[in-house]
């Protein structure tokens, strides 16, 4: 059975890169939507704009 869980390094990713990286584990693109959402969510990923970290933040029920 082939694992479909993958380490990611604590490497800088683009956003791209993280739902490719995502979508290669999930079943489908509504797991795939869900599971990055929630990482975004929880505060587990941030984005870097000039060298700062700033938090992603979602609005609910968009």
């Amino acid at each position: 059975m082939k694992n479909r869980y993958r380490k990611i390094n604590n490497r800088p990713l683009s956003l791209g890169q993280l739902v490719a990286i995502v979508g290669s584990c999930a079943r489908n693109s509504k797991e795939t939507v869900a599971a990055v959402a929630d990482l975004i969510a929880s505060g587990r990923v941030a984005v870097c704009d000039q060298g700062q970290r700033k938090q992603l933040k979602l609005a609910p029920g968009c």
